[in-house]
Formats: C-alpha cells, sequence, structure tokens
C-alpha cells in the first residue's frame, strides 16, 4: 500500500462488495495498512452497517485512533449505533485521555454514563472524568493525563527506573518534567541531559527551572497563540496551586487552530453559528437568517436615504451610475480594515493599549489609498465627462467615503473585543451594511451640498 492513500470509487466498489459477501479476510486485508485519517475517509463512502462492520475488525488502537479521526457529526452517528460496551472496550481503553474525554464528551448523558462504568482499568476511567469537569475550550478541556514526570529528589539511577515506568503509557516522550514532593511543577530535564549525568547525580541539581506551562482554566486561543509564540510541542498544565496535573501536545492545538479559523470564517460570512454541511436544512437556516435579516434592513435604510435625495437624482441621473462602485469602494476597504485588525487582535500583536496608535496608522493608510483611487476617479471624469458637478462629487464622495470606512473598520472590531465580544463579526455584513448606508448618505450628500454650491 502506498504511503499516501487516494480514496477512489474503485476502492469504495471493492470494499462494499467484500462486506457484502463477508469476506472478513479481503475486507480486513484492504484496510489494515491504511491511516487512521484514510480510514475515517471511507465512512462517507459507506452506510452505517458498512462502516460498523470495516470498524470492528480493527485492531483496537487503531479503531481508536480512526474514531478521533471522523468528523464530529459522523463519529456521533456512528457511536450511537454502537452498544456502550463495545465502545468503552474497543476504542476508550486504547485511547489517550484526552481522546477518549472528547468521544465521551459528545455523548448522550445516559450513554455516557454506560461507557464509563464498562471501563475496566478504573484508573483511566477516573482521569477522563477528571477531564470531563473541565471546559472543552479550556487547557483542562485540551490536555492529556499521560505525561512523564520525575521528582527532584530522585537520583537518575531511579529518574531512568521510573520514566521505563512511564514511558509505556505515553505515545510520545517531547519533556520530562520535574516536581517536588506536592507535584508541584518545578521545570523539565532532558532525556540527553539524563543519559549523560552520572548515576548517583539527584534531578534537582541538573534541571532547567525555566519552564513555560498554562493554567487549567486558559483559554484554548491563549494555549494556541502561547505555543505559536515560544514554538513549543508540548505545554504542561497545572492547577490553581501550581501542581502539575496534564500536558498539551502540538496536535491538538492544531484541531483547536483550524476550529477557530472555520468559527471565523462562518462569522465574517454572516453565520451565526457552528454548523457543519451535513447539519439539518432547519439548523442552517437559522444560523443563516439573522444577518440576512439585518442585511435586508440595511437594503431598506439604503432605499429610504436614495428617496431622501431623489430630487438630486433627478436632476443629474448619472449621479446613479457611479452609485455601485461608491458602495463596493466603501465596502471593500473596510472588510480590508476590519480584517487586518482582527487577524492582529487573534494573534495578540494588536492590544488594547494601541488602539489610538491603531486607528491613526489606519487613518494614514486610508489617506494614502483614498487619495489614489480619488485621483484616478478625477482624472477619469475629467476625460470622460462633462459634467464639473459629477467630476467633484464623484471623486470627492470616493475620498470620503473610503476614508471613513477604513476608520470605521479599524474602531469597530477593537471597540468589540474590548466589551469581549469576538470581533470576527465585524468583518463581514455588519462592516458592509454600514459602509453601504453611509456611503450613499456621504454621496449624494455631497452631490446636494456641490450642486448648491456650484449652481
Amino acid at each position: 500500500m502506498p504511503a499516501r492513500f487516494e480514496l477512489t470509487r474503485e476502492f469504495i466498489d471493492e470494499l462494499k462488495k467484500a462486506v457484502g459477501t463477508n469476506d472478513e479476510t479481503l475486507v480486513y486485508n484492504l484496510v489494515k495498512d491504511l491511516h487512521a485519517a484514510d480510514i475515517a475517509e471511507l465512512y462517507g463512502g459507506l452506510s452505517m452497517d458498512e462502516a460498523k462492520y470495516v470498524y470492528l475488525l480493527l485492531d483496537n488502537e487503531k479503531a481508536g485512533d480512526v474514531l478521533i479521526e471522523l468528523e464530529e457529526d459522523d463519529r456521533d452517528r456512528f457511536l450511537h449505533a454502537l452498544p456502550g460496551e463495545v465502545i468503552a472496550r474497543q476504542f476508550i481503553e486504547k485511547m489517550d485521555s484526552d481522546d477518549a474525554a472528547d468521544v465521551i464528551g459528545d455523548l448522550p448523558q445516559d450513554k455516557k454514563e454506560e461507557v464509563l462504568q464498562n471501563i475496566d482499568d478504573l484508573e483511566q476511567a477516573g482521569e477522563i472524568v477528571d477531564l470531563l469537569g473541565y471546559h472543552e475550550d479550556s487547557a483542562g478541556g485540551l490536555m492529556a493525563k499521560e505525561l512523564i514526570q520525575v521528582n527532584e529528589n530522585w537520583d537518575i539511577e531511579t529518574c531512568i527506573r521510573e520514566i521505563r515506568k512511564q514511558a509505556s503509557e505515553v505515545e510520545e516522550v517531547y519533556y520530562v518534567y520535574v516536581v517536588d514532593n506536592n507535584e508541584i511543577l518545578k521545570g523539565t530535564i532532558s532525556l540527553k541531559r539524563i543519559m549523560l549525568a552520572r548515576s548517583n547525580a539527584k534531578v534537582k541539581n541538573i534541571y532547567k527551572p525555566d519552564i513555560i506551562y498554562v493554567k487549567t482554566d486558559a483559554s484554548s486561543e491563549d494555549v494556541a497563540n502561547l505555543m505559536e509564540k515560544y514554538d513549543i510541542i508540548a505545554l504542561p498544565v497545572v492547577d490553581a496551586i501550581g501542581r502539575l496535573v496534564g500536558r498539551i501536545t502540538i496536535d491538538d492545538v492544531v484541531d483547536v487552530i483550524k476550529e477557530e479559523a472555520e468559527k471565523d470564517y462562518q462569522m465574517i460570512s454572516g453565520i451565526t453559528e457552528d454548523i457543519e454541511p451535513s447539519d439539518d436544512i432547519l439548523v442552517i437556516t437559522r444560523a443563516r437568517i439573522p444577518w440576512l435579516f439585518i442585511g435586508l434592513v440595511g437594503g431598506i435604510l439604503g432605499a429610504q436615504v436614495i428617496g431622501i435625495f431623489e430630487n438630486e437624482i433627478i436632476k443629474d441621473a448619472r449621479l446613479a451610475m457611479f452609485l455601485p462602485l461608491i458602495l463596493a469602494m466603501a465596502g471593500n476597504a473596510g472588510v480590508q480594515s476590519s480584517s487586518i485588525v482582527v487577524q492582529g487582535l487573534a494573534s495578540k500583536s494588536i492590544d488594547l493599549d494601541s488602539t489610538w496608535k491603531k486607528l491613526l496608522k489606519e487613518c494614514m493608510i486610508g489617506l494614502l489609498i483614498a487619495s489614489v483611487f480619488a485621483g484616478l476617479m478625477l482624472t477619469y471624469n475629467l476625460i470622460f465627462s462633462p459634467s464639473l458637478h459629477l467630476t467633484i462629487t464623484v471623486s470627492a464622495a470616493l475620498f470620503s467615503v473610503i476614508m471613513f470606512a477604513s476608520v470605521f473598520g479599524t474602531f469597530i472590531p477593537l471597540l468589540l473585543n474590548r466589551f469581549k465580544i469576538d470581533p470576527a463579526v465585524a468583518t463581514g455584513p455588519f462592516i458592509t451594511t454600514m459602509n453601504d448606508i453611509l456611503g450613499m448618505f456621504i454621496y449624494l450628500g455631497l452631490s446636494r451640498f456641490l450642486y448648491t454650491i456650484l449652481s
């Protein structure tokens, strides 16, 4: 089987045929060498009964990995079709504690209790229950209990012996954490230093005390930013008094980053809930309606603005020709500004103390952009338009709306962030709608003002 698997219709048909003829050997041979993510991808081409047939043939460890790789909705449907005993003994018992908690946490309460009661390893069950007590978007909800720790008072010989015992429970050893007699995190010690030290040397004399950690209540976004900033592949988690309780690995943070990106993209698109393409029609409709309704209200207000300045349009119908241009430039400039600010807030490169500095910078950028495009529009109209009124109006309005949209697009995300509202809501329909209304008002208001002066 090639290292990089490509799912084809032919492969799906062959697998379905093998399942249909109850050929367990062929089914197993078709999937045994596939990566867990590739097996999870097969789910979309199989019925529920076919998927159950395939997964129940896998060894327990791979079956658990496949379960984690499934999309959340697919995983829920699959788990609902299996008894709690099978979930516990074929999947959960072979998973890391964080993955097991994620799977069990999505189950209904009665099934959750059934699965926990069927886990033979009571220590593992206790760890999962502990993790279920944390909010899913916190460091506690992300962390795994499996890690390697040594006591600062141990000698190297004892240290090596204990590491060998603990390593059997840990899939990847990134760091060895050092704690005191009260389980308080003190620092880390590298495997290289352990290997090179004398057998009677004490851990407390050779470990590295400088360590970056998070508390269990830290947000998942803060965890991701911290790991990105310091290039950390595993981050220790401590409780309120500093005791080491778990670790977060880079693969968990990648999932957080992906989920945050999907959530922000949906909010930018004006979708108010976290939805999936497979969600119910009513759920998707409910998530899309609110911002579309705001857009409808904005359109009505825009129509009212045009009605206020109806006489100006009657006097010079050519004003209507440039209305789409004014609105498009205002919307684009506003979305560009807000997107840059939202990105900076998400990465922590912009803080609240730099609000006025950021506004001033955006004013300068808006001034340059507005000058460039207003100049281009002025040149175009001087060449192709015989109306001085129209030429000046379009150029001045374009300059004004780009300036306003740039500042508005910067200020609104900063304001929302100050009031603890996700600033991503400001980068889509909200900015576009507001800029459309105000852009029309500025454009047609300038037309009225200049017509009075020039006539």
